[in-house]
C-alpha cells in the first residue's frame, strides 16, 4: 500500500501536470534528510552535548546504529517501544508545559503584548535572529509552523495513505487534527515557557533554548523531560521520515532504489550531529519550500474533488 502527492497527482490530474508528481518525488526525497534526518539528530546531539557532556559525533553515531536496527534489520521492538512511549512523553510534555505556565498566570497578560508586539515591530530578538525585521519574523515563523505541522507540505499524505480506512474524506479529517495538536498546543505552550522564563535573550537557541526554560520552571525535572521527549521525538520522526523519503526515491527509480536510499540515509545521520545547526536549519527550509510548491499546486487543481468528497462524508452524518 502506497500513496501520497505523487500518486494523487499522477492518477487525480490531466497529463500535462504529471511532471509535478516526479518534482515533489525528487524534491520530498531530498528534503527528508533536511527535516526528517539532519535537524532532527542534531537537535538532540545539541542538548546531550550541552546537559551530559557527550560528544556529538558519538550520539550521531549511536542513532545511526539504533536506526539502522529497526529500518535495515527489521527490528521492529525499538520502533514500537518508541511508538508507545512517545504519547506518553507528549502528555508529560504538554502537563509539564501547563504547571510553568499555571504557576507564573499572572504573567501571561504580558507574554500575549510581547508576542503580538513582537510580530509587527522591528524587533531585536537575540534568541534566534538578533536585528529581526517584520519580513524575517514572517519567514521564520512561516518556515517553523509547516516544519512543527507539515501541513501543506505534502509529506503526512504518505503515511495517511498507507492507513486502514474506507473513506478518504474521513481520514483527511483526522489528519486535520495534527496541526491542532502540533502547533496550537504543544508550541504554544513552549513558547509561553520560553517566554516566562526569559531565556529567549540569552542567546541560545534550537532545542537547547527549550531545554533551559524548562528547566528554569521546573527545576530538576523539567530539562529531563524535555531531553527524554525530544529523544524519543526525533527518534521516532527520523524513522517516519525514512518512510516518507524511500518512496518518494520509489515513485521515481522503482524498488530497486529501497535498501540503496535506507542505507544512505543512516549514513547521513552521524554528519547531521556535528554540522552548525543554522546551516541544518537553511537546507530544510530550502527543501521544504521545494517540496510545498508542487503538492499545494495540486491541492489548489484538487480541491473541487476534495470539496465534493467532504459533502458526502457530511451529508451521511
Amino acid at each position: 500500500i502506497v500513496g501520497g502527492p505523487m500518486y494523487y497527482i499522477k492518477n487525480g490530474l490531466d497529463k500535462k501536470y504529471h511532471f509535478l508528481a516526479y518534482l515533489f518525488a525528487a524534491f520530498g526525497m531530498v528534503a527528508a534528510f533536511g527535516i526528517g534526518n539532519g535537524v532532527q539528530v542534531n537537535s538532540v546531539s545539541q542538548v546531550i552535548n550541552i546537559e551530559f557532556g557527550v560528544s556529538q559525533s558519538i550520539i550521531g553515531f549511536t542513532i545511526a546504529v539504533l536506526v539502522a536496527f529497526v529500518i535495515l534489520g527489521g527490528i521492529k521492538s525499538i520502533g514500537n517501544v518508541a511508538s508507545k512511549l512517545v504519547p506518553i512523553m507528549s502528555l508529560l510534555y504538554i502537563l509539564g508545559g501547563l504547571i510553568i505556565i499555571i504557576d507564573n498566570y499572572s504573567l501571561i497578560p504580558k507574554m500575549f503584548f510581547l508576542i503580538i508586539n513582537s510580530a509587527f515591530t522591528e524587533t531585536a530578538a537575540a534568541g534566534g535572529f538578533a536585528g529581526a525585521t517584520i519580513s524575517m519574523a514572517v519567514r521564520f515563523g512561516v518556515s517553523r509552523g509547516v516544519f512543527s505541522n507539515e501541513a501543506g507540505l505534502g509529506s503526512s499524505p504518505i503515511a495517511h495513505a498507507a492507513a486502514q480506512t474506507n473513506n478518504p474524506a474521513k481520514q483527511g479529517s483526522i489528519s486535520m487534527l495534527e496541526p491542532l495538536i502540533d502547533t496550537l498546543i504543544v508550541c504554544s505552550i513552549t513558547a509561553f515557557v520560553v517566554l516566562i522564563s526569559g531565556e529567549w535573550l540569552s542567546g541560545i537557541n534550537g532545542a537547547a533554548l527549550t531545554t533551559s526554560a524548562f528547566d528554569q520552571g521546573l527545576p530538576i525535572f523539567g530539562k529531563y523531560i524535555v531531553i527524554f521527549g525530544l529523544i524519543l521525538f526525533a527518534f521516532s520522526t527520523i524513522i517516519g521520515w525514512s518512510y516518507y523519503g524511500e518512496k518518494c526515491a520509489e515513485f521515481i527509480f522503482g524498488e530497486k532504489v529501497i535498501p540503496i536510499y535506507r542505507l544512505l540515509w543512516i549514513i547521513i545521520i552521524p554528519f547531521g550531529a556535528i554540522i552548525k545547526l543554522n546551516l541544518v536549519w537553511l537546507i530544510a527550509d530550502i527543501m521544504n519550500g521545494l517540496m510545498a510548491i508542487p503538492n499545494l499546486i495540486a491541492l489548489i487543481l484538487l480541491s473541487p474533488l476534495v470539496f465534493s468528497k467532504t459533502r458526502e462524508l457530511l451529508s451521511k452524518n
